[in-house]
């Protein structure tokens, strides 16, 4: 496991924090236990693109894309948006495959995304490496949080993302929307280089320098059919250092365990690691850590908002 004494220190900075965990569970995943159950329709992804994406990153090839409502125009989304406010839905994720910069194409969509807002969803962006203008753009439609996947290591950007971009660029795209004045919530993909810890350190040095609202961290789960399929999943040990690192550079920022994580004694496994340290929202629990967060005195919270939005909760 990772080293005690960090994941001890990393502990005792999460005692900062309000005495209580949040457990998401949006209603884009079926989630029912005896703790809590969700609705289908109170959180729902949607992709500006479709199915298309031009990276077909390794861990992915656009599978990821095939979950989401799919909504290739400006009007469709309207269209999606009045449809899912008849059904009670409280929010939306707005990504879609990225282009050939990295960018999710966003800008001929402000109006629609402005429409949902209007309407009273909370709306979240997963932007990709995003531009001044698309950043501004957003803050004009009223977005509720922008998402960002941030990778330290150039090469995982080049044989992963299949990108000709650097570290810098992500650095340069959270900024971007600190300037717009956009509340980020920064990922962390652990493991994103086959499995391999190499730029995960350098992403969470460059979290900090755009102080976002949230951090959220998930773990490299590969889909099926891609070029990662049946890798293993990073070292245990590995992904604590990774968390506990998180907790100890980011000591006043929430952090949050996100939906992506390997499946079975895995899951159970990094999620207790992950409540030691110090971690203050999960989304998907399993029921054991639910039982575990509470037996070290955590108070447990469900919603069904994305994992990105308890910053105002901590």
């Amino acid at each position: 496991m990772a080293e005690i004494s960090a994941v001890k220190e990393a502990w005792e900075i999460r005692q900062r924090f309000k005495p209580e965990i949040w457990f998401l569970a949006p209603g884009a995943k079926h989630y029912e236990n005896r703790y809590y159950a969700n609705h289908h329709h109170s959180f729902v992804n949607i992709s500006v693109t479709g199915e298309a994406c031009a990276c077909r990153c390794d861990h992915c090839n656009g599978k990821l894309l095939q979950s989401m409502v799919g909504t290739p125009t400006p009007l469709e989304m309207r269209r999606v948006v009045d449809q899912l406010l008849d059904k009670d839905c409280r929010g939306i994720l707005v990504s879609g495959g990225a282009n050939s910069q990295g960018e999710v194409p966003l800008l001929a969509f402000m109006d629609s995304i402005a429409y949902a807002s209007q309407k009273g969803l909370k709306v979240l962006v997963h932007s990709g490496i995003i531009s001044r203008e698309t950043a501004l753009g957003l803050k004009a439609a009223g977005v509720d949080q922008v998402l960002l996947d941030v990778i330290g290591d150039q090469d995982t950007i080049h044989q992963v993302y299949h990108l000709n971009q650097r570290p810098e660029d992500y650095l340069r795209a959270m900024l971007f929307c600190r300037e717009a004045d956009l509340n980020i919530a920064p990922h962390v993909v652990i493991g994103l280089h086959y499995g391999q810890i190499r730029g995960e350190m350098k992403a969470l040095e460059m979290i900090r320098e755009a102080w976002p609202e949230t951090i959220v961290l998930v773990i490299l789960t590969p889909s099926c059919g891609t070029a990662m399929e049946g890798l293993q999943p990073p070292n245990l040990a590995d992904v604590g250092e990774v968390i506990a690192k998180a907790r100890l550079t980011n000591p006043n920022i929430p952090i949050t365990l996100g939906c992506a994580r390997p499946s079975g004694q895995y899951k159970r496994q990094v999620e207790i690691l992950a409540v030691d340290c110090g971690v203050n929202g999960m989304a998907y629990p399993d029921e054991e850590t639910v039982i575990y967060a509470q037996g070290k005195g955590l108070q447990t919270r469900f919603t069904e908002e994305c994992c990105s939005l308890i910053a105002r909760n901590a």
